[in-house]
């Protein structure tokens, strides 16, 4: 079950990272899975420099650090594709 979780919790950051960057319309389902799922680590990490938790659960702040992962992953592949 803990999966499921982590692939609807990834989708929905992935999602919301998408349209924040405005590359909503250039990636799939898929992308946006992974792209949360990765972004969570990343989100975590980042928080981890300031002291915070990083993605402790299904919650919100879990998410809003998850996007924040996200939103950072995809501006680094933003900044290589170029």
């Amino acid at each position: 079950m803990n999966w499921i979780v982590w692939i609807i919790f990834g989708a929905l950051a992935g999602w919301i990272a998408s349209i924040v960057m405005g590359k909503n319309k250039q990636m799939g389902a898929i992308a946006n899975i992974v792209v949360g799922i990765v972004g969570a680590f990343i989100g975590g990490w980042i928080m981890s420099f300031f002291g915070a938790q990083g993605v402790t659960g299904f919650n919100l702040p879990s998410l809003l650090v998850a996007i924040v992962g996200a939103v950072a992953l995809l501006f680094v592949v933003g900044l290589l594709r170029r």
